[in-house]
């Protein structure tokens, strides 16, 4: 039988999540949900450029679209904080509707909020929901990745993750979120106050730390500009030299007074040798680089659909990715 499936949020990732979603033989669309008035109504064929979409709508709240049909499960890519995305996905979960969500904060609900976290994971319960962040990163390359590492190891002492992204192939929204084109002192105080840069590092090391068994005593994250040292043209953005062109973000965590995890991330403009790595202190020890990286934008889409059909299958309420089987290409 086949998985009736809707969508929440329809920006860049959103839209490309309904085209993978429409592909695969075991889904069903039946509409999706977004605030922009220029969206609500619109044909998801349309919007999508995928025919087999065709009929289906774009509504404006999840009362409307449950007049029209109630999904087993919806696609959420709408926001990075976890206040937010939980005062949207709690509302679904009461009417007994799964959530596969991108919001980066939701990695690793209880680090920020654990009233927030467990209030929805008892909704979940209550209505046999069930609901779960994922992504590439967080979600993958720097939490999910070691952690499947690991599990060749007789003893871990500790673990250093690198990403490094050229930004200018990524979307927009992406680019803009990064600092692209401010400048760099602008940058820093965005990011202080939490509203510029990448989320979810810290979650990516918590969930490390939880499923390795250590209990933190500090986890610390620092972030900084990355300035042009040359003019740059994106499809989204014109950066000039000595603007902000990207960000390095970096966390780390100490269990019982070592820095047994430390997680870096380079993300900019014209960022020379993407790649992501792994290294694990152990036995045996172990040093993973991956030529390139892994594409953020793609991978973030497969990681959200593929992950569907395990998510229906598990017990409900508020899950991380790592209570789930082994990922695969569904």
């Amino acid at each position: 039988m086949k998985i009736s499936l809707a969508q929440f949020g329809l920006g860049p990732i959103g839209l490309e999540t309904l085209r993978l979603a429409a592909a695969k033989p075991w889904a069903r669309i039946v509409g999706a949900i977004d605030i922009d008035p220029a969206k609500i109504g619109r044909d998801l064929g349309d919007l999508t450029q995928v025919p087999d979409l065709k009929g289906r709508k774009v509504y404006g709240s999840l009362r409307e679209l449950l007049a029209h049909a109630k999904p087993d499960l919806v696609f959420h890519t709408a926001v990075s904080r976890l206040n937010d995305a939980c005062a949207q996905i709690e509302p679904l979960a009461r009417q007994g509707i799964s959530v596969v969500s991108s919001c980066e904060e939701l990695l690793f609900p209880k680090l920020r909020e654990p009233r927030l976290a467990a209030r929805l994971d008892a909704v979940c319960r209550r209505n046999q929901a069930r609901v779960v962040a994922t992504g590439v990163n967080p979600g993958f390359v720097m939490d999910l990745l070691p952690v499947c590492l690991t599990g060749v190891c007789r003893e871990v002492r500790a673990i250093h993750v690198q990403r490094v992204v050229n930004a200018s192939t990524r979307r927009g929204p992406l680019q803009r979120k990064i600092g692209s084109g401010l400048p760099p002192r602008e940058f820093r105080r965005l990011f202080r106050a939490g509203k510029a840069g990448h989320a979810g590092l810290k979650e990516s090391a918590a969930l490390l730390a939880h499923c390795l068994g250590w209990k933190p005593e500090t986890i610390t994250e620092t972030g900084d500009a990355v300035i042009a040292d040359h003019d740059i043209q994106t499809q989204h953005v014109t950066v000039r030299k000595g603007q902000t062109c990207g960000l390095h973000q970096h966390a780390k965590v100490k269990v019982n007074g070592k820095v047994r995890l430390t997680l870096d991330l380079r993300m900019y403009l014209d960022a020379p040798d993407p790649h992501d790595a792994v290294q694990i202190e152990g036995d045996p020890a172990l040093d993973l680089v991956l030529a390139g990286g892994v594409a953020g934008d793609q991978a973030t889409v497969a990681a959200l659909v593929n992950t569907a059909p395990r998510l229906l299958r598990a017990n409900p309420g508020l899950l991380l990715v790592t209570d789930l089987p082994l990922p695969s290409m569904t």
